[in-house]
């Protein structure tokens, strides 16, 4: 029977690259800190999505448990302060978001700040702020539209605000810290061992 020799040589396409956008169901918007001058905050950012816990886990409802005493209490919420850490980040800035949205005053007054810093941003970056013969840093700019910005803040209500946000932060974690069984995450079948060893 005659051989019959095929020609397969030659060289595997792998251009295909992975789209840098798709994550675990969430999407961060690309902010063009390292332009403006910021690479650690760009590089905080970045830390912040790469340890970003899956939604479906922080939300299990099943990892819901009583803790048996005060000593494991105290170890629970600070495992679960250190692993969901970015989850409790994003409920802060999910809570300041709605104040925002339901304080159309506050947000207005955001919203005037914020603008005023990116013009003054824009007029640094092609020329330096000089004032009474002394170089103003972008820092030292930001720092004096925050202080004039205070009264402004003050009169829309901006003290209740931040403390409305803090205090219901602040509960919202504790009880997730206090009542999530961050032990059947880490070390699954350690619970079903305590409650061996409780019975013995």
């Amino acid at each position: 029977m005659p051989s019959i020799a095929l020609d397969i040589s030659g060289e595997i396409d792998n251009s295909y690259k992975k789209d840098p956008q798709i994550g675990n169901g969430f999407e961060f918007p690309q902010l063009p800190l390292v332009q403006l001058g910021y690479p650690q905050a760009q590089e905080w950012i970045q830390h912040r999505k790469a340890n970003v816990r899956p939604w479906s886990l922080f939300l299990n409802t099943n990892n819901i448990r009583i803790p048996p005493n005060i000593s494991r209490l105290s170890k629970r919420i600070m495992k679960n302060i250190e692993y969901f850490e970015t989850n409790y980040f994003f409920v802060f800035i999910g809570l300041v978001i709605y104040c925002l949205i339901t304080s159309p005053l506050l947000l207005l007054a955001v919203a005037v700040a914020l603008g005023t810093c990116y013009k003054v941003s824009q007029i640094h970056a092609r020329q330096e702020l000089i004032v009474l013969n002394h170089k103003l840093t972008l820092a030292q700019v930001y720092a004096v539209i925050g202080i004039c910005s205070l009264p402004l803040f003050y009169i829309v209500g901006a003290g209740a605000a931040l403390f409305w946000v803090l205090g219901v932060s602040w509960f919202l974690i504790t009880m997730h810290a206090s009542f999530y069984n961050i032990d059947s995450v880490l070390c699954p079948g350690e619970d079903e061992l305590h409650s061996v060893m409780h019975e013995v």
